[in-house]
């Protein structure tokens, strides 16, 4: 299922990190001072890999 828009744009802080889900690996990652970041997780030679945006 897609984030929408206002989820991502109203994502409330808490105490620790957590992760709203996009699909497919993409996700925004919500921290606790209130920022976001858009991560991408996925395999390369059967190794996983994260790659972060923003």
């Amino acid at each position: 299922m897609a984030l929408k828009d206002l989820e991502a744009r109203y994502a409330a802080k808490r105490d620790k990190d957590y992760k709203l889900a996009d699909g497919e690996g993409f996700y925004l990652l919500v921290r606790p001072n209130g920022s976001r970041l858009w991560r991408f997780k996925y395999r390369s030679a059967g190794e996983e890999k994260l790659l972060s945006l923003g």
